[in-house]
């Protein structure tokens, strides 16, 4: 049984506290739930937002939709062998909360993922990723409710097309309702160090329990706490360029934080650009960039999504004119119908 909400404030279901109504809410802790409530949306002629922790979107001031709040809990061992330990996890768990349970489980590879921010459910949309890991390398399937086909279904990870911040369920988000994510973890450690300040920050105590220790402290010294500060984490991808733009860029500026990528391009530090053009802790009106961090975007005091836009465009055109980039935003931006649209 499914119990539908109307007129409902989401203002504390998205990470960058925007005042939002929803027409239609819901919240599912099961697959049969969900699929009830996309029946009901479909008998009442209504579009599906599905929201998982809220983390990632930029929402408009009315949503005239059913949003469907993700909630389904659990998670279980699926097989285990002395390398390996597959387990099929709830798409409604916390991410941060179940990185701890991974390590304290004894089971590694998603150290460098801790304390980002959402659900397990959103984790492979944008194939979330930190200091040289991204999610994808330890997902075994997505589960999924497919309203094309009408049906449970489960998907390879293969089959899912991960690269950076980017997956079939970005190329596809009317499609695919994730309901759980299986992950393949390690039962012997293999450390990713080479990314940032990890190495140093790691010292001589090369543990995934330090490790994780340390992705922590440094997210925390860097990132501020939504509840204090409402942000969506990084709000710009870290551009991945050809090596002629590079080389250009690289002569005008030595300094600039890059990492070579496996097809001949670089990824260069959206945060360094922002930075090199002023806007780290600039504010335009309520929202402005953090003086900790110029990647993250802080709504200040009661922003609406407009006065999101006017600063993140404003920092996007500042960035363009000074070193010929564009800066792609990373949140999701929704329309007044509950539908995904380009920024």
């Amino acid at each position: 049984m499914i119990h539908i909400q109307q007129q409902i404030q989401l203002k504390p279901f998205n990470t960058l506290q925007l005042d939002v109504i929803a027409s239609h809410y819901v919240k599912i802790n099961s697959v049969h739930a969900l699929i009830d409530a996309l029946e009901y949306a479909h008998t009442h002629d209504l579009n599906v937002l599905v929201l998982s922790g809220g983390s990632n979107m930029l929402l408009p001031q009315y949503v005239d939709a059913l949003v469907i709040h993700m909630d389904i809990q659990g998670y279980e061992i699926i097989n285990e062998s002395a390398e390996h330990v597959l387990v099929n996890v709830g798409a409604g768990e916390n991410w941060h909360e179940f990185v701890l349970k991974t390590t304290e489980n004894g089971w590694y590879g998603l150290q460098n993922l801790a304390l980002i921010p959402g659900l397990v459910g959103a984790s492979p949309v944008q194939n979330i990723g930190a200091y040289g890991v991204e999610v994808g390398e330890f997902i075994e399937q997505v589960h999924v409710y497919d309203r094309k086909l009408q049906a449970v279904k489960s998907i390879d990870a293969q089959d899912c097309e991960f690269a950076y911040r980017h997956s079939i369920f970005k190329d596809d988000p009317e499609r695919y309702v994730i309901t759980h994510v299986s992950f393949k973890l390690l039962k012997t450690p293999k450390l990713k160090l080479n990314y940032g300040d990890l190495l140093k920050a790691v010292g001589d105590d090369k543990t995934p329990e330090n490790l994780q220790k340390q992705v922590i402290a440094i997210r925390q010294s860097k990132l501020p706490d939504p509840k204090e500060y409402p942000n969506v984490g990084s709000f710009f991808k870290n551009p991945v360029i050809s090596s002629q733009e590079f080389d250009q860029i690289h002569t005008k500026f030595p300094t600039i934080p890059h990492y070579p990528q496996p097809d001949g391009r670089t990824k260069i530090a959206a945060g360094w650009l922002i930075d090199q053009t002023g806007w780290k802790g600039k504010k335009l009106g309520c929202v402005g960039m953090f003086e900790k961090q110029a990647l993250v975007l802080v709504n200040y005091a009661n922003a609406t999504l407009t006065d999101v836009q006017h600063t993140y465009r404003a920092v996007q055109s500042d960035v363009a004119q000074k070193f010929n980039v564009r800066l792609e935003p990373e949140p999701v931006l929704f329309n007044s119908n509950g539908l995904i649209t380009s920024h």
